[in-house]
Parts: C-alpha cells; structure tokens; sequence
C-alpha cells in the first residue's frame, strides 16, 4: 500500500512488532533509513513533506519508540504538514499484562495527531492506508497515527490485487479543494474594491496550498503589500517591491503597515501569538477578510468581518475575479510604492547586524552572508528558537516557494539538523540546503548527522555557537537584569572537532571576514554534510535580533519577545 502510494524515504527505528513491515519494505525496494532517534525521524518526514507537499512517513516501535514521537506530531499537526506515522503495538492476547515497553500509547498519541487509527485486522491495512492518506492531506493536512497490534503485523492475509490501490487525490497536499461562499465572496470583493489601503497577511497556509501565482496576481493588478509570517515566508519573494517582510512578534516595516491599513487581508494564517504580538497587532476598527481552509479557526482569536472557508489558491483567485474593472481607488498606489523605499531605509538600519564586523560574529552577518550565497532554489531550514527568530526577520528568499522552513507549529529545539536532512532529501543533490540551529539544538540531536552522512543527505549546517540557551539566557537579562542566570549556559565545544569525528567536514569559524568563504566551502562540498562551527555573540543583551536588550523595558507578566 505504501508502494501504491508512491512514499518517499522513510524513517523509523525498529522493533519486534514491526518486524514484518520491514521485511515488507526490504522485499519492495522501498526507501527507508534507520534514525538516532524517532522524534529526529519525525522532523525529518516533516520536512521532507514541506518540500514535497507529499506526507512523510516515519514508524516506530511499542512504547518509548511511538512515545517519542509526540513532539514531531505536534509540530506537524499545528503547522498543517502531511505525515503518516506507523506504530507498533502489543500483542493483543498479552495487552495489560505487563508486556515489556507497553504503554497507554493510544491515549498518549491521539491529541498529538489529526486522526489516529488502530488497524485491529490485517485483512484492513489497505482500507487504513487508503484512510491515511486522504485524511494527511485534505482538509488541513496533518499526521495520522497507524496504530498496529503485533498479532496484526505478524498476521498473513491472502489479498486480491484489486485491493491493493491509492486514490490518486490523496497523494499529495491539497487534497480536496473547496471554494468559498459566492455571498461571503461578493461581501469581500466590495470590501476591496473600495479599499485604498489593503494590505495581505500570509501565514503557512500559502505553501501547503501552493497559492503563490494567484496571490501574486492579486497582490500585483490591485497594488496589495504582503506581509507574511515566519511560516508564510516565501509566499511572494522577499526581494519583490510589495514585500513588506515578516509581520508580528519580529517586523521590519510591516507592522507600520498594518497600522495603516483600511483592510487586511488574511490567508492560510491562525493569527496566533507571534503573528499578532500576543493579539495585540491587530488595528480596532479595520475590517478583516479571513481566508482559512478550517472554519473553526476563522474568529479564534482575531475577529473576522468576512470569512471565505476556503482553499487558499482558489479564494484567492476567486476574489480577483469577483473584482469590477475599473481604475483602483485614489490612494492605493501609492501606499503599494510605499514599501521599497521603506525597506530600503530597514536595511540601512540594520546594517550594524547584517554588515557587523564584530568579533564573536554577530549573528545578522550570518544571515547576510547566507542572502549572498544561497541561489533562489536553495532551502533555509531555522530551528526553533533564536534560529527561526534570526532567520525569519533577516533571511530573504529570491523567489516565491517553500524556500524558507522554520518549525513554528511547535517551535521545538532540535528541528535544525534533523530538518535539514529531510530537506535536503527532498530537494536533492542540485539544491542545497542549509540549516541552522544553536548548540542547545545541536546538542540535542547531534547524532543525527551520522544519519544524514549514511544517507547522503549532505546539507550544510550552521550551529550559533554562543555557549549557551541562548534564548532563555536573554530572557532572563531581559526580565531579571544583568548576571542573573540560570541553568542557561553550557559548556565551551568544538563542534566542528566533533563533526569531524563523525566523518562530516567541520569548520569553525570565529572572524566575520571569513564566514563567506566558509558558507561556499560548505555549499562546495555534496560528499559529506559540513558543520560549520560559527562562533557568535555571548552578551545576552545582544542575542535578540529585533531588539537591544540593554534598552528594553518589559510589562511584568508579558513575555518581551
């Protein structure tokens, strides 16, 4: 079934219980590569499913193996990414009687996913399968949990080949498309027809919809800036003159731009806590269109004057069409010309982070020398923490796609690496891929690089080397002042000693001047991953990349940044 579903590489670690499942997959052919650890394997079949916009799949074994996986699901469940997770599970003549690894799993998994599955039958695998498949990618995509007893795993089954097939529509996001209503449309397309400055608000949604020709096309004959999210990035190129850039808890000139506006155009975005600076971003009074492919979350926390419950690409083009011709109203123009000479000014002033000199780097020199050296097929992977907030203000992408992956669904350390490899995989050896993480997250899943070294998955990552949690150590000056930390500062490594060690190419790179060089060295090299060890800012109030934490002044209770 997985065959018929035509799966990429998949990623697990076996165990008893599967045992026949990868007998299956050696006797097929199939691709499938043994992980350090299952929620590396989860982030990996997450990142692969982000390139491809096809579900990744990863298993695991009964107990800690399925249990490991929560973290990765979650990620993929809140970021609306397509996975298929196969778990293994007791025998059911021996459940409850101490079996070892046995755990409540079921219970444990099921919130973490969009729909988990328990196959009691094995004469009901292609049935589940087909399931699996159509629930991952419709709707808003998200990980479905396989859940397979032993006794189902190790049973046989004489199956008819005309059992044995996929439904074509479910192969890949977005499956089952659905246009919005003709009235609420109507009511939209009078809102922006009228409108002198609308601005569009791009979240993930775009990516998973692949809307990126229709949104231009708005954006473009009607004059709209777009701003968009951490996980929206790419939805135009950043480098287009109506790019207004990352919008929320991190701006470069598009929060200005929603204070301005007369109506806001949202697609494909959950306007959660970054995006709205912990809700407060949004201007009163300003009618808002909601285009989101799950009703329920249009008014969760945002209110909506319009609500299109729809796929993203065809909303999209259904406003424009819905459009009167005409000349657009007085003002338009202008507030769209606005946005190049007031990025332009952005940039000027924030040449002291991304044109630094400074010894240990400055971590907005990292991103620039990346904007310098990464062609426009190229992939940014960013993990969570100060990598998805660094790259996701100053990284630019050259062209609309998923060119920029960050793990926002859950925000969780330790994507980087595994991430990148899964990207990396997906886009193949003419891409490349580059990712970035912290020591923190390095630390975490260090040895998955010799997972992608086994694999070819030969990516270059970056690691901000600054000897500690970096995040939280800023944190902690913010709210508590200066020396006041705590549990947030690791030991001094050589990270790319370590590297070496496992076989990949390492440079550690302590002089800005010499941090391009080191990026095309790495970029060079498709035999080995390559780690570059980039030594960065220690002074925690200089870690953040929006802010200069020796001016900041925090709200008791409020989370600053």
């Amino acid at each position: 079934m997985l065959q018929a579903h035509h799966v990429g590489p998949m990623f697990g670690m076996g165990g008893f219980q599967l045992l026949p499942f990868y007998e299956a997959v050696r006797a097929l052919g199939l691709k499938h590569h043994l992980i350090n650890d299952e929620r590396c394997g989860t982030f990996a079949a997450d990142a692969w499913a982000r390139v491809t916009n096809r579900p990744g799949v990863v298993d695991a074994t009964l107990g800690p193996g399925a249990t490991n996986l929560v973290t990765g699901l979650i990620e993929s469940l809140n970021a609306g990414i397509p996975l298929v997770a196969i778990t293994g599970d007791a025998n059911r003549d021996h459940a409850w009687k101490n079996m070892t690894q046995e755990a409540r799993q079921v219970e444990i998994l099921r919130p973490a996913c969009k729909e988990l599955m328990r196959i009691e039958s094995t004469k009901r695998i292609p049935e589940f399968v087909r399931r699996a498949f159509a629930v991952a990618t419709s709707g808003r995509p998200g990980p479905v949990v396989l859940d397979v007893p032993e006794d189902v795993c190790h049973g046989e089954h004489t199956f008819s080949a005309d059992e044995i097939w996929a439904d074509p529509g479910t192969l890949m996001a977005q499956a089952r498309r659905t246009r919005p209503d003709g009235r609420e449309l109507e009511r939209a397309a009078a809102l922006l027809a009228s409108a002198k400055r609308p601005l569009l608000l791009v979240g993930g949604g775009i990516h998973v919809s692949g809307a990126y020709d229709a949104l231009l096309a708005l954006a473009e004959s009607q004059k709209i800036p777009v701003a968009h999210t951490m996980s929206g990035k790419g939805a135009i190129a950043c480098t287009h003159p109506l790019s207004a850039g990352v919008f929320g808890r991190y701006s470069r000139i598009a929060n200005d731009f929603v204070a301005e506006a007369d109506l806001l155009i949202v697609v494909g975005c959950k306007l959660g806590e970054i995006a709205t600076k912990r809700f407060a971003l949004m201007p009163a009074g300003v009618p808002i269109v909601h285009i989101e492919i799950v009703p329920e979350e249009i008014g969760r926390t945002t209110r909506a004057d319009v609500a299109l419950a729809s796929d993203a690409r065809l909303a999209l083009e259904d406003l424009l069409a819905a459009l009167p011709a005409g000349k657009l109203p007085d003002g338009r123009a202008d507030f769209a010309a606005a946005v190049a000479p007031r990025m332009a000014a952005w940039r000027v002033g924030a040449a002291d982070r991304l044109e630094s000199d400074e010894t240990p780097i400055n971590v907005g020199r990292l991103i620039n020398e990346l904007n310098i050296a990464l062609g426009e097929e190229d992939i940014l992977v960013a993990d969570g923490g100060f990598a998805g907030h660094w790259g996701g203000l100053l990284f630019d992408t050259k062209k609309a796609g998923r060119h920029f992956i960050a793990d926002r669904g859950f925000a969780s350390i330790g994507y980087g690496a595994p991430g990148a490899m899964g990207a990396q995989m997906a886009a193949g050896p003419k891409r490349r891929v580059v990712g970035l993480t912290g020591d923190g997250g390095f630390n975490m899943t260090i040895g998955e690089i010799e997972t992608a070294r086994r694999v070819g998955a030969n990516y270059v990552l970056c690691v901000f080397n600054n000897g500690a949690s970096g995040y939280v150590k800023a944190l902690q000056h913010a709210v508590y002042g200066p020396g006041n930390y705590q549990s947030s500062e690791l030991a001094e490594t050589d990270y790319a000693a370590a590297a070496r060690a496992f076989g990949c190419q390492g440079i550690r790179v302590e002089d800005p001047a010499k941090l391009g060089a080191a990026i095309r060295q790495g970029l060079a090299n498709t035999d080995t991953p390559t780690i570059l060890d980039v030594i960065v800012t220690r002074d925690p109030a200089r870690m953040l990349p929006g802010v200069d934490n020796r001016t900041l002044r925090v709200e008791k209770g409020d989370r600053p940044v």
